[in-house]
């Protein structure tokens, strides 16, 4: 043999080695999808890649900042993440194929893990607007959330419920919460638009610099949309100056995987985070919400084969 070709020969073992590697990493990776910083997905998220990191042999973790649930659900079908957290509504539409709420296609690979807390619909303006609710938003400089983001989606949905439109605002912005919370220290936005669990990081420091207003959207909003929507309530104390409860609406969160996670390892994922809640709520109060029993309500995609074995173990699934 010559040294060429024995060369050549080492090159194309190098080269197949390299080109098996990604399949094999993937095998032993989880990256979770969240969302901007300041809000409640990520640090959950963060909560949960330590939790798999630390108990799931052999895997790497990553978390991952996104536009959450729009893009999350996205980059799942691309196969660009491992468990995401998704707004139900943006689930359901994903699944659907809903171009309007940005999935021009079906997403066929998303698998569900579990339902996990609900997200609240805050609508929070400056106390010195005089806003005290929904009703009170035309004319008003608002913040919707990132663009096709979950939360600005419900937005749209919510306020065509109460027969408005981006049309009747002042003046709209497409930004994710901590932008929103800046431009309105300054006095350049009168309110915010925020799809988050209860005492998100965005409105808590938002509420410590200036005076608001936690402004109410009554039930019929919710009775008009339908489910997933739902009334609720944001008690009184949850953010400084909000002393009385505020009727909101609320929609379900979700933790989606895709159908090319092994059983085992979205097995483990589901199983880790029933185990572990406790030491997630230390990531965020949000995580005390989460529930086994509340799990499989109203998913709105089939679940991954190896969260149907977690949930049959528990006889939950005949």
């Amino acid at each position: 043999m010559s040294y060429f070709t024995a060369a050549l020969r080492g090159a194309l073992v190098v080269s197949v080695i390299g080109l098996a590697a990604p399949a094999a990493h993937a095998q032993n990776f989880i990256n979770v999808l969240t969302g901007g910083t300041s809000g409640v997905y990520y640090p959950l998220g963060v909560g949960l890649s330590n939790i798999y990191g630390e108990n799931i042999e052999g895997v790497r973790t990553q978390v991952q900042s996104t536009k959450a649930s729009v893009e999350n659900l996205n980059l799942l079908q691309q196969g660009r993440g491992e468990i995401a957290f998704a707004l139900g509504d943006s689930v359901a539409a994903a699944w659907k194929g809903d171009k309007e709420a940005g999935f021009p296609e079906k997403l066929d690979k998303l698998r569900g893990i579990a339902g996990i807390y609900p997200n609240f619909i805050q609508l929070v303006a400056l106390k010195d607007s005089g806003a005290t609710t929904l009703a009170d938003l035309p004319g008003m400089a608002v913040s919707v959330g990132a663009p096709a983001s979950g939360t600005e989606l419900n937005a749209r949905a919510i306020l065509g419920a109460a027969g408005m439109s981006y049309d009747d605002l002042g003046k709209t912005e497409y930004l994710p919460f901590a932008e929103s919370v800046e431009l309105m220290k300054n006095r350049q936005l009168d309110a915010t638009l925020q799809s988050a669990g209860l005492g998100v990081a965005s409105i808590r420091d938002l509420s410590t610099s200036v005076p608001i207003t936690v402004l109410s959207i009554p039930a019929e909003i919710a009775e008009k949309l339908g489910a997933p929507y739902q009334a609720a309530t944001i008690p009184g104390g949850t953010y400084d100056g909000q002393d009385a409860d505020v009727p909101t609406i609320a929609i379900s969160n979700y933790l989606i995987t895709h159908a090319d996670v092994s059983d085992e390892v979205a097995y483990q994922m589901t199983k880790l985070l029933f185990e572990n809640i406790e030491t997630l709520t230390s990531s965020h109060q949000a995580a005390a919400q989460i529930s086994l029993e509340k799990a499989l309500d109203g998913m709105p995609v089939p679940l991954h084969p190896g969260a149907e074995r977690f949930y049959r173990e528990k006889g939950m699934i005949k």
